[in-house]
């Protein structure tokens, strides 16, 4: 599948079929994640990967009861946990070096993590990158040490069905032109406010 259509095409799934996704499937998807950008190469993800019922149950017990994603973790063949180490991404020398202090481990973590959601559909899988749970508990869960945090939690599995992508903005209310005040659809430039998802 060429980058672009995985990239339109791609949808976040929360109902799984019951069958498994091998070690081969995984250790292909985790290749795309470990080739994803990071701070200065430092590569600070780390991966659980959860197939244990039991651990499961802990992990969705982390969440909300009204949260959708619950089922999806418990059903789900896999859940794969992306963690952080800390320390690594946004240092220089032992010493933050950004103003976003020391988060920033969770771009790191979520460039990679949209490698595998991107990944995962090329291979006709599906995936959701979960965020309402309680990342503590979780770590707890995982008997993380300190210096790694929980980012997202991701159940991974074969879609029940094809799903329809919910609707988009226009790119011209969000990208802009020089200044913020100025949208990106001035008469030299195509107008971005017509372009199709798809086109």
């Amino acid at each position: 599948m060429e980058t672009r259509q995985c990239i339109l095409k791609r949808r976040s799934v929360r109902r799984f079929t019951d069958q498994d996704v091998s070690n081969e499937q995984l250790a292909e998807i985790l290749q795309a994640a470990r080739y994803a950008p990071s701070w200065a190469n430092t590569q600070c993800w780390e991966f659980v990967i959860v197939r244990d019922p039991a651990v499961k149950e802990k992990l969705a017990a982390t969440m909300p009861e009204t949260n959708p994603a619950r089922k999806a973790t418990l059903s789900a063949p896999v859940v794969i946990v992306a963690c952080g180490k800390l320390g690594k991404s946004g240092f220089y020398k032992g010493s933050a070096a950004t103003s976003k202090e020391d988060n920033w481990y969770l771009y790191d973590v979520g460039l990679a993590t949209q490698n595998i959601s991107l990944a995962a559909h090329d291979m006709g899988l599906g995936s959701v990158i979960l965020g309402l749970f309680d990342a503590e508990a979780a770590g707890k869960a995982l008997n993380l040490p300190d210096s790694v945090k929980v980012v997202t939690l991701m159940p991974l599995g074969v879609p029940v069905k094809e799903s329809k992508a919910p609707p988009r903005k226009p790119l011209c209310e969000f990208v802009f032109k020089d200044q913020y005040e100025n949208a990106w659809v001035s008469g030299d430039e195509q107008n971005l406010c017509f372009i199709e998802d798809g086109a």
